[in-house]
């Protein structure tokens, strides 16, 4: 079993350490420019003496992330909605397990949705390639996120993954804290969203009892996010271009700060979180025989709410129907829908340079027609 010592490495800071970590931020220029560029109508001395006197890391996360969040969603979005919170107990903890569509707002817009319904916000799994500056890692981590570590030689992936098993039943049983993890290691490029295996093995680990007890105490729930309109989509459509013409292509992070910034600047439409039931019926799978078949089954019962909790757009209808050449989802749409879906495409394949115009768009339709073909199958 892991001590709690051992999660040092990868846990968020808890309220009596905040301060110490507020004067290492306030010394880091990027971090003070990036600042200035967030909150353009705070001096840069004002916003750090009020930093200064925050005294927890819930007042933190409601002082200073929750109106810059909620000021994209003002500015970005034509409107968030929600359902499915009544299938929740505000007493509970919970590990919520989501489709992976935004770098930073799946988890960020989650944690507003929880704070307007009353519940206390979720620790977040984000991954290492991402914390690009120290300061980064700081800031995440005053957010309440935890750190999963990437590009690991097997030995050090087999640790990894025992310590951040461990820690995520830790915080669920133990702290009594929710958890939010993505189904899938890095964003769906191409909307078919599905939970990997390995995940679940992962989150398997550090359990102690039966294989259906142990998914059973995670109280798992089932997360379907849905925007209108992706601002990345011409950047993930590219990196399956680039992809396509040189397989050794590896994205830097340079990369990953234009996609965490396109997906924050971005429009996105409408954009729907679908709280789905905790997931149950775990006894059923003790009559399968093979484990990896086990893991395959728990799998599809995340996916199945997913998919059917999708919130489908006009874009999604219109995609399907590009793609198959066919209007069975007319009624689904407008012409006007269907005039701004396709002026919106042409206008992000226009930002990119020398891309294969016809691959890239018919990428794009995949994208935005999948969820369609997931919710029928």
């Amino acid at each position: 079993m892991v001590k709690t010592h051992d999660f040092n490495s990868i846990r968020p800071f808890e309220d009596h350490e905040i301060h110490q970590v507020f004067e290492r931020l306030k010394k880091e220029k990027t971090f003070l420019e990036l600042i200035s560029f967030l909150y353009p109508n705070y001096s840069t001395d004002d916003f750090l003496n009020n930093l200064l006197r925050i005294s927890s890391i819930k007042e933190f996360q409601f002082k200073v992330i929750y109106p810059y969040v909620k000021e994209i969603i003002k500015n970005t979005t034509e409107g968030l909605t929600s359902s499915g919170f009544d299938n929740l107990d505000p007493s509970k903890s919970y590990l919520f397990i989501s489709n992976h569509r935004d770098i930073v707002l799946d988890s960020a817009i989650l944690n507003i949705l929880l704070l307007e319904h009353k519940f206390e916000t979720t620790e977040i799994a984000i991954g290492d390639n991402l914390l690009i500056f120290p300061w980064i890692t700081d800031l995440v981590k005053l957010n309440r996120s935890f750190i999963v570590n990437r590009n690991l030689s097997t030995r050090q992936l087999l640790e990894s993954s025992k310590r951040l098993s461990s820690y995520i039943r830790h915080t669920l049983l133990e702290k009594k804290r929710s958890v939010w993890i993505a189904q899938r290691e890095g964003r769906s490029k191409d909307g078919d969203d599905r939970t990997q295996i390995s995940l679940l093995k992962m989150l398997n680990i550090a359990g102690e009892n039966s294989f259906c007890t142990n998914f059973d105490e995670l109280n798992i729930v089932p997360v379907s996010i849905s925007y209108e309109l992706d601002p990345c989509d011409y950047l993930k459509a590219h990196e399956f271009q680039i992809k396509r013409d040189n397989s050794k292509y590896q994205k830097s992070q340079k990369d990953d700060l234009k996609h965490m910034g396109t997906g924050l600047k971005g429009r996105k439409g409408r954009v729907h979180f679908s709280i789905g039931k905790p997931l149950s019926g775990f006894d059923a799978i003790n009559n399968i025989d093979n484990k990896n078949d086990q893991y395959i089954a728990v799998g599809k019962m995340i996916d199945d709410q997913i998919h059917a909790n999708y919130k489908l757009w006009p874009a999604n209808y219109i995609a399907c129907d590009y793609l198959c050449n066919n209007s069975i989802y007319i009624d689904k749409y407008t012409q006007s829908d269907r005039l701004r879906f396709e002026s919106y495409i042409n206008e992000h394949i226009d930002r990119l340079e020398n891309p294969d115009r016809q691959f890239i768009y018919n990428t794009i339709l995949e994208m935005y027609a999948n969820p369609v073909k997931n919710s029928k199958t």
